[in-house]
């Protein structure tokens, strides 16, 4: 059942890290593919640093996007569906993140419910 809700996270990161190799980045695809032995730290921080890591992915994802619709778009090609692909991972990868919320993965990191009452 825990890789049921880890798959979310194990494919953006993945996903990243493929991203950065096929841009030859090879030390931020390392880093991304490393960022999966933090799911096996049972500590609330490690749950927090990979939140903010697929955070900066979902940026990653969306910094791409606006460059390559620059450059379609400066060429005059079309650029619609590439935006909507890459805006859609972007998403995904943000989204993926919220696996950490749920009850089951709060308390596997050790994460504590959130004050509802002071919101």
């Amino acid at each position: 059942m825990l890789l049921v809700r880890l798959t979310p996270v194990l494919l953006a990161a993945l996903l990243l890290a493929a991203h950065f190799y096929r841009a030859g980045a090879l030390g931020f695809a390392a880093v991304a593919v490393a960022s999966l032995a933090l799911l096996r730290v049972r500590r609330p921080w490690a749950a927090r640093a990979m939140q903010a890591g697929l955070a900066v992915g979902a940026a990653e994802w969306l910094r791409t996007l606006a460059s390559f619709a620059a450059l379609r778009m400066s060429l005059g090609q079309p650029y619609a569906r590439m935006a909507l692909i890459l805006g859609t991972v972007a998403l995904v990868t943000l989204l993926a993140s919220l696996a950490f919320e749920t009850r089951t993965m709060r308390a596997r990191y050790g994460l504590r419910q959130r004050d509802r009452a002071a919101a």
